[in-house]
C-alpha cells in the first residue's frame, strides 16, 4: 500500500518520470527542484493544488456538495462576517454548526482569521508585519528556516519551486515569527502550520493566524523541551482509557509512550497526515472549538486502528504496533467518516482542562516545574474574543480587490429635514400615467359593464349636447365647423363637475325625433334659451337600440365619430334621425 508522508506519496506506488533541467522551459512555473521532484510540463492538479496524485485520497474521500448549497452556505457566512461580535456573542451555537458543516472555500481564509482573532490582532499591530519583516533576523534562525522550506508540501503548487512565491512569503513569515518572538525562535513544526495558512490567505494575515495559533490554540507547544507536548500526550493517553479501552490497555502493555506516536499530530494539527479534504474539515472545527478538536481526532485514529481484537493480532511488539499508527487506514480518514466519529467523541473542554489538571501535577511531582511558562489555553473563537473584546473597527472587513469603474460616483442621495417633503428631481424622465379604464357610459340592460378600450376625451363644449339614440346610424353631434365656439373657456371642466346652476334640467330638452335638420337650424346666437324645450318623455325606450356588440364604440373614440357623422350629414341629409 501507497504511503504518504509529508504530502508525498512514496516512489514505490507510481513511476517518476524525470527530465533534464536543460530542456526545461524557462517561462515554466516549476523550479531547479523539478528534477529531483519528478515533474514534467504535463503535471496533472487536484482542486487542491496538489500535483501528480500527493494527494491520492483527498478527491476520493471527499464530499461533493452541490453548488446551490455551496452558494447558499456563503451568503450565510458573508452575513456572519459582516456582523461577527453580534453572531460570536449571541449565536455562537449556529456559527459551530456552520464550521462543523464545513466553511465554504472561497471564504475560508477570511473565516479562520476572524476565528483565530489574527484580524483583531492585525487590526490592532497596524504596520507590525512590515517592520518586522524589513529587519535582518537572526542569521542561525535563518539558515536553519532556509533548510526546511522545501520539505513544506513540496507536492504542491505553491511550494514546488524553489524561490517560488510560496516559499518566499513562507520565508518571511517565519522569519517574522522568530523576531515577534525571539524567547521562543523557530521551530520545524511551526513551517507547514504557517503553509496551510498561506495556502489560504496573504502572508501579513498567514503571520497574525501562526501568532495566534502559537499563542492561544497551542501554547507552549514550539518551546524548548517540548514540555507542552509531552503534557498533552499524557492527557490524550488519559482519555484513551475512557474512550477505548483496549487500546489503552496494549499501549500500556507494549509501554509506548504517547510522544512516540502523537508529536506530529498534535504539532502540525494533522496537517501531514490526514487527506487534505479532512485537513481543512478539521482545522475548521479546530480553529472554532479549539485543542479539544485535535484530542478527539486522535482518540479516534487509536480507537479505529486498536480498538479490536483483530487488529490488534497483528500488532504483536512496539514497532508493529508503531507503523501501523503511521500507516492508518484510508477508510478511517475519510472526510464524512472522520467529522462524523469527531462529533460523537465524548470529550469536551471541561474534560481537557480536569485532565490537564491532574496531569500538570504528576508532571510536577515527578520532573518539578515546568521550564517554559506558556500563556494559558484559550478553548476556541468565543474564548478567545472574550479575552480581548474586538472593536468595530477591528472587525470591518477591508476589500481585497478595488476595481476602478469608467462611470461617474453616482450622487449621494440628499437627507431630508423633518417635515419637509421630497420634491421631483429636475430632468428625471416622468413616467407616463396609467389610462384609466373607463365604463361604458350607455350600457344597456343585461350587458356586461365592459371596459371602453380608449378614455373618453374632455370637449371644451358650453352648452350640453342633446343625447342621440342609438339606431342603424352612428352617434351624431351637432358639430357645425372645428371653431370653437365665441365665450368657450379654454380649459373644459373636471369630469365629474355637478351641472352649472343655468342649465335646465334634462328633462325640459326636446326629443331627437322633432328637432329639425341641421341645415334648417339658426345660428347658434339665436337659440331659444334652454327652458323653453319640451322635455325628453317622447323619447323612444332604450330597449329598441341594438346590441353594443354590432357597434364600433369600443374601437372608435367618441370624437372621431363626430366627424364620421358630420361627414355623413353633409353628404346626404336624409339619414339624420
Amino acid at each position: 500500500m501507497a504511503k504518504i508522508e509529508n504530502g508525498r506519496q512514496s516512489a514505490d506506488s507510481r513511476s517518476i518520470r524525470t527530465i533534464s533541467s536543460s530542456h526545461m522551459d524557462d517561462e515554466s512555473s516549476l523550479g531547479s527542484d523539478s528534477e529531483i521532484n519528478g515533474f514534467t510540463n504535463d503535471r496533472h492538479t487536484d482542486k487542491y493544488g496538489f500535483i501528480g496524485g500527493a494527494q491520492q485520497y483527498s478527491e476520493e474521500s471527499a464530499q461533493d456538495i452541490p453548488p446551490e448549497v455551496l452558494r447558499q452556505r456563503e451568503v450565510k457566512w458573508l452575513d456572519m462576517l459582516s456582523n461577527w461580535d453580534k453572531w460570536m456573542v449571541k449565536r455562537h451555537k449556529k456559527v459551530r454548526l456552520r464550521c462543523q458543516k464545513g466553511i465554504p472555500p472561497s471564504l475560508r481564509g477570511r473565516a479562520w482569521l476572524y476565528l483565530s482573532g489574527g484580524k483583531v490582532k492585525r487590526e490592532q499591530n497596524r504596520g507590525k508585519f512590515e517592520e518586522l519583516d524589513s529587519l535582518a533576523g537572526d542569521p542561525k534562525e535563518l539558515d536553519v528556516i532556509e533548510k526546511d522550506l522545501h520539505r513544506q508540501f513540496p507536492f504542491h503548487e505553491m511550494f514546488v519551486s524553489r524561490g517560488g512565491h510560496g516559499q518566499q512569503d513562507l520565508f518571511r513569515v517565519l522569519k517574522a515569527y522568530t523576531l515577534y518572538r525571539p524567547e521562543e525562535g523557530y521551530c520545524q513544526a511551526q513551517a507547514p502550520i504557517a503553509a496551510v495558512l498561506l495556502m489560504h490567505m496573504p502572508a501579513e494575515d498567514a503571520f497574525w493566524g501562526l501568532v495566534q495559533i502559537c499563542e492561544k490554540y497551542l501554547p507552549g507547544y514550539y518551546s524548548a523541551g517540548l514540555e507542552a507536548i509531552q503534557l498533552d500526550g499524557e492527557i490524550l493517553y488519559a482519555l484513551t482509557r475512557r474512550v477505548s479501552p483496549l487500546a489503552y490497555r496494549h499501549l500500556e502493555k507494549h509501554k509506548m509512550e504517547p510522544i512516540l506516536y502523537m508529536t506530529e499530530w498534535f504539532m502540525c494539527a494533522f496537517s501531514r497526515t490526514l487527506p487534505w479534504a479532512s485537513v481543512l474539515r478539521v482545522w475548521d472545527m479546530f480553529l472554532c472549538d479549539g485543542v479539544k478538536i485535535i484530542f478527539r481526532v486522535g482518540l479516534v485514529l487509536l480507537k479505529c486502528m486498536l480498538g479490536t481484537r483483530e487488529k490488534l493480532k497483528a500488532c504483536q511488539g512496539q514497532y508493529e504496533t508503531m507503523e501501523l499508527l503511521r500507516a492508518i487506514e484510508p477508510r478511517y480518514m475519510q472526510e464524512g467518516f472522520l467529522v462524523r466519529e469527531v462529533l460523537e467523541v465524548p470529550v469536551s473542554e471541561r474534560d481537557v482542562e480536569r485532565e490537564h489538571h491532574v496531569q500538570l501535577k504528576r508532571w510536577r511531582k515527578n520532573h518539578g516545574e515546568l521550564h517554559c511558562k506558556s500563556p494559558p489555553r484559550m478553548h476556541g473563537a468565543r474564548a478567545i474574543m472574550a479575552s480581548e473584546p474586538p472593536s468595530r473597527q477591528d472587525l470591518r472587513q477591508n476589500p481585497t480587490i478595488i476595481v476602478e469603474s469608467p462611470l461617474p460616483p453616482p450622487q449621494p442621495t440628499p437627507q431630508l429635514k423633518k417635515g419637509e417633503k421630497k420634491s421631483k428631481k429636475e430632468g428625471s424622465m416622468k413616467k407616463a400615467p396609467p389610462v384609466m379604464e373607463i365604463p361604458n357610459p350607455y350600457p344597456l340592460p343585461g350587458d356586461p359593464q365592459l371596459p371602453l378600450r380608449y378614455p373618453l376625451p374632455q370637449l371644451p363644449l358650453r352648452y350640453p349636447l342633446p343625447q342621440p339614440t342609438l339606431r342603424d346610424s352612428t352617434v351624431q353631434q351637432p358639430l357645425v365647423n372645428d371653431t370653437p365656439l365665441p365665450n368657450t373657456p379654454e380649459e373644459s371642466p373636471p369630469p365629474h363637475q355637478p351641472p352649472l346652476n343655468d342649465q335646465p334640467p334634462l328633462n325640459d330638452q326636446p326629443p331627437l325625433n322633432d328637432q329639425p335638420p341641421l341645415n334648417d337650424q339658426p345660428p347658434l346666437n339665436d337659440q331659444p334659451p334652454l327652458n323653453d324645450q319640451p322635455p325628453l318623455n317622447d323619447q323612444p325606450p332604450l330597449n329598441d337600440q341594438p346590441s353594443l356588440n354590432d357597434q364600433s364604440l369600443l374601437t372608435v373614440s367618441p370624437l372621431q365619430k363626430s366627424t364620421q357623422s358630420l361627414s355623413s350629414t353633409e353628404a346626404d341629409q336624409d339619414t339624420y334621425l
